[in-house]
């Protein structure tokens, strides 16, 4: 049985996408079959593995909304033998009003990627920068969380409201819902802040944290731009390099024997 592991954070600009985007790439040049989740109406993650969203017919959306199997709309990536997609679409915005007064409408994408559990070794979900009804679904969905956190001064801000939500679901929805890990992004090594704020989460979340930091990268940065991850992009980066060793760490964490 494969893995679900959702990307969440409703702050913005935390480097979630990004997380997500180089995470299952990575996962992914390890010899993992993994599937990226595109639960996020801006369907960065689906330009990001350089398909256009405009030209997108069915999405994530159809199969939460009109029952639409989800292995019909599973896209390969052109680039990463390993890495499909199911991309998003700006309808998904909808979704929230459209399900309002269908029951058990938390668990509809649980339902949908139940089928894909045996097919890959990790499913990642991009949730939307929000706590509305998609993001509850993708934790519902979810065997566990990846946090991604800022190096910045408003790094722990708005976490708690997330880590509330996270026990609600934990609760009510999901018992089974763990978190994988707080994973700390865009770190500068020259700047005091950005230490003091991998103190400061590590003091206060310890085991929870990852070893591994993501520094402030250009080439993190530009990939998106040519549709692909940071790996393909320049695999040699210290951004790309980050997130192969994170994979390494998730993958050896769950005890999944490596491929390399």
């Amino acid at each position: 049985m494969g893995k679900i592991i959702a990307v969440a954070n409703q702050k913005g600009g935390v480097g979630k996408t990004t997380t997500a985007i180089n995470l299952a790439a990575s996962l992914a040049a390890l010899e993992y079959k993994t599937l990226l989740v595109d639960a996020d109406p801006q369907a960065n993650a689906t330009s990001g593995l350089g398909f256009d969203p405009a030209s997108i017919t069915t999405s994530i959306y159809e199969c939460m909304v009109e029952d639409v199997k989800i292995q019909d709309i599973i896209l390969n990536s052109p680039n990463i033998e390993f890495l499909d997609l199911i991309p998003s679409h700006i309808d998904l915005v909808g979704a929230e009003v459209e399900m309002i007064n269908v029951p058990n409408r938390e668990e509809k994408m649980r339902e949908a990627l139940a089928p894909l559990k045996e097919v890959y070794d990790f499913i990642i979900i991009d949730c939307s920068p929000s706590l509305g009804l998609i993001t509850v679904n993708s934790l519902t969905a979810a065997d566990s969380v990846v946090i991604p956190v800022q190096c910045e001064y408003f790094a722990l801000e708005g976490l708690g409201k997330l880590l509330n939500t996270i026990k609600i679901i934990q609760s009510r929805l999901n018992t089974e819902l763990a978190i994988e890990g707080i994973l700390l992004t865009m770190y500068d090594v020259r700047l005091r802040l950005s230490n003091q704020v991998v103190e400061e989460v590590k003091t206060h979340f310890q085991q929870m944290v990852f070893d591994t930091i993501i520094p402030r990268n250009v080439k993190l940065s530009e990939s998106p731009s040519f549709g692909i991850p940071a790996i393909l992009h320049d695999a040699e980066s210290k951004g790309a390099v980050s997130y192969l060793n994170l994979a390494r760490e998730i993958a050896e964490k769950n005890s999944v024997a490596l491929a390399k």
